[in-house]
């Protein structure tokens, strides 16, 4: 608990215990004192500690949902442990957001968590629709106060409530859009969920430019973030405006059901011919797009940029050394190989891109200067200027140019380095088809977007990695996950060890002919174990 806030809960508590005072109860300086220190002095009972009881868990919850469903937002906030916030929300719940008619219906208690549902109507002039929907909330015991209290959250409130965010009826700003795919298809964030924050955000940015006329909506409002206002509800329709985009139905659907079996994973897949994202899928409880957004070290894919950068400086070429040692040193800081990898001092850059030797990539940080790995990102990849115009927010990766041991760390993904899937999948294309085009959503035509542009490679060196790449795919690292596709594929695996973590996040990126994926697990361990089987799913809707 915040400090501020911890203070506000005492003044409540010192309030009460003066209006008792005034009210005539007799009660002394001193048994004030003894009661908000928690001691007993002449017979007053010592304050109560630890987890709040059974009893208390019911009667605290009872009270909160009892004010809550009369409308007396100051007395359920009261029940809080952030009484200020709480207040503020509770309020705009029933003027700006006109919720009325609330009836909660408590579930079984688990401990000091209270499953409940909510049943209300939102009005707006004549127009009535009913709103509905679980939450849950925790009790617990004030740090100063003592007592039993609901501990604040927004999400108690509706669970697409995050701290700072606020609920309102209004006017919409855009009218409502029908986005559609490449070939026409209606996309929904109820048949495919993840599309819910950059439909948002499409529709925030283009409303306009559709041809559409707006509604009014019961709406989440991101105060502060930037981010486009969550619809919950359309009080009155308005007409929406058809997009396009860039999108294929059929591939989402692939990139969406290949990331439920693994938590906290993204994934995203773009056309290497024209730069065009087909799907993109997350599969989080935050509901982050860590897709485009993400910032992570990306591990051992990020060897296809540190070849390239080895190949376009001359220092060694696909068929040249890569000696693969147990370990190598640069800076005091030693670096070492994926258990039970044996180490081959004759390894060609070929074999041990596709043995994902960490050590060999290392042992050139000698010969590497310090600002050519973020040189090659950016001039050849488009990587690191943030100055893509993909159509929604996106991170265009970050790969500085260090030196001492994040030099060689960088080499194989680590250290400073940080990229999305999205980044990733790019690259990838980039290396299938030796040019970089930027990723887009919606045609740059839309609003005459300026793409961001880079050189790309060299034929040579687009070739080596589209063979070292293949290698990989079907005799490396990835042989197992690619198995069984046809045509032109290739791929690279990657882990990358994070603090606090018992196991790496797992990193693949590959393609399949005119198609090109990444994805990433966090806490999801070696590359072919989770964001592996995601990729090889998402290529396959391809065929």
């Amino acid at each position: 608990m915040g400090t501020s806030k911890g203070k506000g809960v005492r003044v409540a508590v010192i309030s009460g215990v003066c209006v008792t005072m005034l009210g005539g109860a007799g009660y002394g300086m001193y048994n004030i004192a003894s009661a908000l220190n928690g001691t007993t002095t002449g017979g007053v009972q010592a304050a109560p500690t630890g987890p709040p009881s059974g009893e208390e868990v019911e009667q605290t919850t009872a009270k909160f949902f009892a004010a809550w469903e009369k409308n007396q937002p100051e007395q359920a906030a009261s029940l809080t442990n952030f009484p200020q916030d709480a207040e503020s929300l509770l309020t705009a719940y029933g003027s700006d957001a006109h919720i009325t008619g609330v009836h909660i219906t408590p579930g079984k208690a688990t401990g000091d968590t209270v499953p409940f549902r909510v049943r209300a109507t939102v009005s707006y002039g004549e127009e009535t629709r009913p709103l509905a929907y679980a939450s849950r909330l925790n009790v617990v015991r004030g740090v100063n106060s003592h007592r039993p209290l609901v501990d604040w959250d927004p999400a108690l409130v509706h669970p697409k409530l995050a701290q700072g965010d606020s609920l309102t009826v209004e006017e919409s700003a855009t009218p409502q859009i029908d986005a559609v795919d490449r070939d026409g298809q209606v996309l929904t964030k109820e048949k495919y969920p993840s599309l819910g924050p950059v439909l948002d955000e499409l529709r925030k940015r283009y409303g306009a430019k559709t041809g559409g006329r707006a509604g009014v909506e019961l709406v989440v409002r991101h105060e502060g973030s930037g981010a486009a206002d969550t619809t919950l509800m359309t009080l009155v329709k308005g007409k929406p405006g058809k997009l396009r985009t860039t999108l294929s139905a059929s591939a989402q659907a692939a990139a969406e059901a290949a990331v439920t079996d693994y938590t906290n994973s993204s994934v995203v897949a773009v056309q290497p011919s024209t730069g065009e994202i087909l799907a993109f899928a997350n599969h989080r409880d935050d509901g982050f797009n860590a897709a485009f957004l993400g910032e992570l070290a990306p591990g051992s894919t990020m060897k296809i940029v540190s070849a390239a950068t080895l190949i376009d400086s001359g220092i060694t070429s696909a068929n040249g050394p890569a000696p693969c040692p147990p370990s190598a040193v640069w800076q005091s800081q030693t670096f070492t190989n994926l258990k039970d990898l044996a180490p081959n001092e004759n390894a060609t850059l070929s074999e041990s891109f596709a043995r994902s030797c960490n050590t060999a990539f290392v042992k050139f940080a000698d010969e590497v200067k310090a600002d050519s790995l973020a040189t090659e990102a950016a001039q050849r990849f488009g990587i690191g200027r943030d100055d893509w115009k993909v159509g929604v927010p996106s991170f265009d990766g970050r790969v500085p140019s260090p030196d001492g041991p994040d030099r060689a760390a960088g080499l194989i993904g680590q250290g400073q380095v940080q990229m999305s899937p999205l980044n990733m999948a790019s690259v990838t294309a980039t290396a299938k088809t030796g040019t970089f085009r930027q990723p887009v959503i919606v045609p740059l035509s839309l609003d005459g977007r300026r793409a961001a542009t880079a050189r790309g490679l060299a034929p040579g060196t687009s070739q080596q990695l589209r063979e070292m790449m293949n290698r990989t795919a079907r005799s490396g690292t990835a042989a197992g996950v690619m198995a069984g596709l046809s045509g032109n594929v290739g791929a690279k695996t990657g882990s990358a060890e994070v603090d606090g973590q018992s196991r790496s996040n797992s990193w693949f990126t590959g393609y399949r002919d005119d198609i090109a994926a990444a994805a990433m697990t966090e806490d999801g361990g070696h590359g072919i174990d989770a964001a592996g089987p995601i990729v090889a799913r998402v290529l396959r809707s391809a065929g």
